[in-house]
């Protein structure tokens, strides 16, 4: 596994995004060792999206939104050391009032990395090696679904604390975390649409630690993975939470694609702890018992255009009546990779959801690939809100169909490594749930589109 301090961003970002038929290499070829000296690499990201037809409640029925993220990460290497810093800067213009911008589209001049690593080889023997990380850092844990530095979304999850990375001979491999997860500032609604300054928090209030195993060629080609993090959260001054104290344990068998052959990812997590039924402070305490799943099944096909089709289903559980608390919390996973975008959209994630899916992704050339998606949307529980829409009918009278979702990606290559163009187009036909629960916005259909510029150094 490489780690995300040796990647430049915009290396991450194509290696994370891009098709799984696209992410199959050639013959290995071995990279010469990293020279000494100070690095540095960026990129800056220009996106406008559009939405018509908003089926989140409370905000807009149609927007638009002018997005712009700035990262600059500069490395100095010194034999198997290295120090790292990288600024991020996330702005966002065209919103009004009624525009649902947040945390997760502004984040102006913030370090959200300033880390130093070491390498040790031969640590716990022969064929063996340790990487520790300490201070600020960005993580992309596994398949990302609870612990990720998103990509997608206008502003990025920062981790500050310790991280240790363990390789050994056979296939063995092993991460382990101890972290406070930035906590990104300001978080008023003046303060973040006047883009103001503030550095972003990190305390005890809010901490994430454990990790994950994993043994490749553990059944025929396939990599297994055993998953645990911890999430503690307490109230803060001026900060009330839900006090979560969550356990996910769970596992992953995942073979990657190969031409001429079948692949698949299984993927099952469960979560258990205590929440607070509110955010106020004498709240009752609630016990959880909530899972996910994720399973695909993709074939890829010869040819040059290098097309995979893959059928998959994802099903996040809901809070139901009877006192535990059932919905799924997803941690700082992204969602851009399984379900859909973020942004303006933002309306699909890893809660209350269950959904089938067929896939269909290719690369024609080295400049351009695409992808496309169709998934029918039930709720898990009807009487809870509709994954991140908030649309919800507590009294399970509005069905438990959300609608038809189809979206696409294409991306090329302007200018090979340096410019890239990216369009996102996403159509929801509302389903009966998002047409009658009692606050769900006025519409049959939502519209959302992105055209997206990132240039890199």
């Amino acid at each position: 596994m490489k780690h995300i301090y040796l990647l430049s961003p915009a290396a991450l970002i194509a290696a994370v995004a891009q098709p799984a038929s696209a992410q199959q290499a050639p013959a290995r070829v071995e990279a010469p060792p990293p020279q000494d000296g100070l690095t540095l690499s960026g990129s800056v990201r220009l996106r406008y999206e559009a939405i018509d037809g908003q089926a989140r409640a409370g905000f807009n029925t149609s927007d638009e939104l002018v997005n712009l993220r700035t990262n600059i990460l500069a490395e100095y290497r010194k034999g198997d050391v290295r120090f790292g810093v990288e600024l991020f800067d996330s702005r966002v213009w065209g919103d009004d009032a009624g525009t649902p911008v947040t945390t997760n589209e502004v984040n102006t001049l913030e370090p959200v990395q300033a880390y130093v690593a070491a390498d040790f080889n031969g640590a716990f023997g022969r064929g063996t090696k340790l990487t520790l990380t300490a201070g600020r850092m960005t993580l992309n844990l596994g398949s990302r679904r609870l612990v990720a530095a998103d990509d997608y979304r206008n502003t990025t999850n920062g981790y500050t604390g310790l991280r240790a990375d363990i390789s050994a001979p056979q296939g063995w491999k092993a991460t382990f975390i101890y972290t406070l997860p930035q906590v990104r500032l300001p978080d008023d609604n003046e303060g973040i649409r006047d883009s103001k300054v503030r550095l972003d928090r990190e305390s005890f209030d809010l901490v994430l630690w454990g990790g994950q195993l994993s043994k490749a060629k553990a059944l025929g080609p396939a990599t297994a993975e055993l998953t645990y993090f911890h999430v503690g959260e307490r109230d803060a001054p001026g900060r009330p939470t839900r006090d979560r104290s969550l356990d996910t344990f769970g596992g992953r068998l995942i073979a990657e694609p190969r031409t001429g052959a079948f692949d698949y990812e299984i993927e099952a997590l469960y979560q258990v702890g205590h929440v607070s039924a509110s955010l106020v402070p004498t709240a009752a305490r609630q016990s959880v018992s909530a899972s996910f799943i994720h399973a695909d099944v993709g074939y890829s096909f010869a040819g040059p255009w290098k097309p995979r089709l893959s059928v998959e289903f994802d099903r996040a559980s809901g809070d139901k009546p009877g006192g535990r608390f059932g919905r799924f919390d997803t941690l700082f996973g992204m969602r851009r990779a399984d379900l859909a975008p973020a942004g303006l959209y933002n309306a699909v994630a890893r809660a209350n959801i269950m959904t089938p899916g067929v896939r269909i992704e290719a690369t024609p050339s080295k400049r351009l690939d695409w992808f496309a998606v169709y998934r029918p949307m039930w709720l898990a529980a009807d009487e809870d809100s509709f994954s991140t829409t908030g649309v919800r009918d507590s009294s399970a009278q509005s069905g438990g169909f959300a609608g038809h979702q189809i979206e696409a990606r294409v991306r090329y290559w302007i200018m090979p490594t340096r410019l890239r163009f990216e369009f996102d187009g996403l159509l929801l036909a509302k389903g009966r749930f998002l047409r009658d629960a009692p606050n769900a916005p006025p519409g049959r259909w939502t519209r959302y589109g992105s055209f997206n510029l990132t240039g890199s150094f």
